[in-house]
């Protein structure tokens, strides 16, 4: 991994993609992170002492000319964050925002109309490499900045292009705010085990496990979820008498479209 990256913000997300790409060959001296948290807050300096940790963007060298601006902080700071970048812009760096609901019309608001910005939408798997990122660039994005985009995010898993940013939201949606609806279904399982007469140890064991497995069993092989369904499913058994449940007309689809609809409305909401 080749060039230079400012990381500004290194919480769960941005530390995961700042642990990812030393793994993919960065080196530190090649990096300077703006974490107001300090030097504690970032477990890769463990790792790499020759990491750079500033807690202001003032606080970044003149002479530091960095390839990628990779924006990881959180929506509700970024109207406070993001305009100290807009120096930056006429050194023509590419802007990879990781920051949920802001649009490039956003960036260009806050960094200048030549601002080159790309948006990614990682979810929370990044931190043991399964994400799996949705990525927009802008219209003046070169192939090549897109390409360098496309690895950084590699780093953390699955990427995929979408052409239509209006899709980000359903995208932030599905899979950004995804995993939070498997770890309820887990945390559900779980405690219908206990009503249903098992020790909450075991409970919890029998849910993380079902979930995990039936993740890897996703990932595994080719077949549409709902063949899967199918195959674990015998007529007139246990499983079919649970999928009338959570199949009927007030279950799971309709609940989840929901949630859906209303994260992506929020995601919208969030886009200033």
């Amino acid at each position: 991994m080749q060039g230079t990256i400012l990381l500004v913000g290194c919480g769960k997300m941005g530390g995961a993609l700042l642990d990812g790409w030393f793994k993919r060959g960065l080196s530190p001296v090649d990096a300077i992170v703006v974490e107001p948290a300090g030097r504690d807050s970032v477990t890769a300096c463990s790792d790499h002492r020759a990491l750079t940790v500033l807690p202001h963007m003032s606080d970044v060298p003149r002479d530091f000319r960095p390839d990628v601006i990779a924006l990881a902080v959180k929506p509700q700071a970024a109207d406070q964050v993001i305009p100290a970048y807009a120096s930056f812009t006429s050194q023509r760096p590419v802007f990879l925002s990781v920051i949920a609901g802001k649009t490039t019309s956003y960036f260009r608001k806050h960094l200048g109309d030549d601002a080159m910005v790309v948006r990614a939408m990682p979810n929370t798997p990044a931190a043991v490499g399964k994400a799996i990122s949705v990525l927009y660039a802008a219209p003046n994005v070169s192939e090549v900045q897109a390409r360098v985009c496309e690895v950084l995010m590699s780093a953390v898993g699955q990427v995929t292009w979408i052409a239509d940013e209006n899709q980000m939201d359903a995208v932030t949606a599905v899979s950004g705010s995804g995993p939070a609806y498997v770890f309820l279904l887990t945390e559900s399982l779980r405690d219908a085990g206990i009503e249903a007469g098992l020790s909450p140890d075991l409970a919890a064991q029998l849910a993380r496990a079902t979930v995990a497995g039936s993740g890897a069993l996703l990932e595994a092989g080719a077949l549409d979820p709902g063949v899967l369904r199918k195959n674990v499913t015998s007529p007139g058994g246990t499983t079919e008498a649970a999928l009338n449940v959570l199949m009927a007309a007030d279950g799971m689809k309709p609940l989840l479209a929901r949630a859906v609809a209303a994260a992506t409305k929020r995601s919208k909401e969030l886009a200033g």
